[in-house]
């Protein structure tokens, strides 16, 4: 992944679909590995993952 600042990353990474986001997490950790960017990365693709989980968990949950 090329250097970006700090506030490119973040509006990049609001564009990103889930899958993209582990692709840049997963680039940068056989890459440069700069710890602030990986941990980054990764914060954005949990809260992707965990949005989908939910979702998921959700439509198969009944309603009281």
């Amino acid at each position: 992944m090329k250097k970006l600042t700090w506030r490119n990353l973040n509006h990049i990474l609001a564009t990103k679909t889930e899958e993209e986001v582990l692709q840049m997490l997963n680039e940068e950790k056989a890459g440069t590995q700069r710890v602030v960017v990986l941990e980054r990365l990764h914060q954005r693709y949990n809260v992707l993952r965990v949005s989908r989980e939910r979702v998921e968990l959700l439509n198969g949950a009944r309603r009281a």
